[in-house]
């Protein structure tokens, strides 16, 4: 390829498709159209998505492994296309017509889409190989006992906290509710606060309480449990961070991003692992890393599991052609998938096999992480889409700050997230 082509490649591959053919780039691709043949003689043309990562290098990457399985199955292009913007939407409304991709990835798992009959059940394509994906990656993806995507990367979210700052007050990391409130209290001065969840002082506090008490949000049958006596007393016990005011609230950024933490603005953080290349540069290893801890003794301390998660198109036109480019980067390419995790970001491959031989992984506070994340991780229920999220997420607000009758409050939002599965489920 001349660096003239080049050149045009990366900057169409920025702003649209590539289509990768028996191992080489032939073009920009710009439509969507799934049927198109090539003119390396494919008989298949795939269009895989990828939502816009940040991460530098990630473009290439999945660029190189599209070269990669063409070389291995000439039968089969491969078009490459990057989406910007609301991929969440893009995807559901491009669903709905016949320029839908073949091949794409979603973050938090939905069920709704199995109910639609828009992904594909994929138990054919992990093979032997199911008992080696980790119990949160293949919980995530099951709906009535089949699968229906292959977990990509996991990314672990967690509690970080200073050693020195905790260890100056005397404060060993907390193992319960009532240890992390008394931590926070006592870590706020008059110039910072003692714990960051997020700008509006929820972040996934209230889910993590829930899970943290021994409770669910929703039952694997679609009923909302969040309602229940143990949920109402761990959520209204959140009030007592902020009636303490030891939450930090209003950063310049997010929960997602660790520049409270690192700056000294907090030295408490739920944040993700995502983040650990920044924390290390700036603190060295005077950083600790636990899960949100458990309510109470007999409780369940807990690390939430997000990431993205690759789906075929149930109504493809190639559906084996599709199957088979999923099965052969995410189960079979364990390099690959390696690759992926460690070199653009920083999360853990969801294969235990590959996770175990992950060299930035294998020591100190990344270490740790997969651990907890093995032994505590949760998952967002796959009929938890934005409608239920925001009531539940309302409803905390509201009990946090105090405005209302907890129960009640709590109550009312169930109701409304039952109505709004009930719809998603056919019911």
């Amino acid at each position: 390829m001349s660096a003239r082509r080049a050149e045009l490649s990366r900057r169409g591959f920025l702003t649209g498709s590539l289509l990768v053919a028996a191992g080489t780039v032939l073009t920009t691709a710009c439509s969507t159209d799934p049927t198109g043949g090539s003119s390396s003689g494919a008989k298949t043309t795939l269009n895989v998505w990828y939502h816009a990562y940040g991460e530098t290098g990630t473009q290439q990457a999945v660029l190189r492994y599209a070269t990669a399985f063409t070389k291995a199955n000439p039968d089969i292009a491969v078009k490459v296309t990057w989406v910007p913007g609301d991929y969440s939407a893009k995807v559901n409304a491009t669903l709905l017509t016949d320029a839908a991709p073949d091949v794409f990835e979603i973050g938090d798992f939905s069920e709704a889409m199995v109910r639609r009959g828009q992904i594909a059940a994929l138990d054919d394509v992990y093979g032997s190989a199911r008992s080696d994906f980790n119990a949160n990656a293949i919980s995530s993806v099951t709906v009535d006992g089949k699968l229906y995507g292959v977990k990509m990367i996991d990314d672990v979210i967690m509690l970080y906290y200073r050693k020195s700052v905790l260890a100056k007050a005397g404060i060993t990391p907390p193992t319960t509710f009532d240890g992390l409130a008394a931590a926070a209290k006592a870590l706020t001065t008059s110039k910072n606060k003692g714990l960051f969840v997020g700008n509006d002082g929820i972040g996934d506090s209230a889910s993590n309480a829930v899970w943290s008490n021994g409770g669910d949000l929703v039952t694997p049958e679609g009923k909302v449990a969040f309602g229940s006596p143990r949920a109402l007393e761990a959520v209204t016990a959140l009030k007592r961070l902020h009636d303490d005011k030891s939450l930090l609230l209003g950063f310049t950024t997010d929960w997602w991003d660790p520049a409270a933490f690192t700056q000294g603005v907090v030295p408490m953080q739920w944040c993700g692992l995502w983040a650990m290349p920044a924390v290390q540069d700036a603190l060295g290893d005077d950083f600790g890393v636990i899960p949100w801890p458990a309510f109470k003794a007999g409780g369940t301390p807990v690390v939430r599991v997000g990431g993205w998660t690759e789906c075929v198109n149930a109504k493809s036109r190639n559906l084996a052609a599709a199957k088979k480019f999923a099965q052969w980067l995410w189960v079979e390419q364990s390099s690959l998938q390696r690759d992926f995790a460690e070199s653009y970001g920083f999360h853990v491959p969801p294969r235990k096999s590959v996770a175990a031989t992950a060299e930035k992984l294998s020591t100190g506070t990344a270490k740790e992480t997969v651990v907890l994340a093995e032994k505590y991780g949760k998952h967002n229920p796959g009929t938890w889409d934005t409608a239920i999220s925001s009531a539940f997420n309302a409803a905390a607000a509201k009990i946090t700050g105090g405005e209302g009758d907890p129960a009640a409050l709590l109550a009312d939002a169930a109701k409304k997230a039952q109505s709004e599965i009930d719809k998603q489920l056919g019911r």
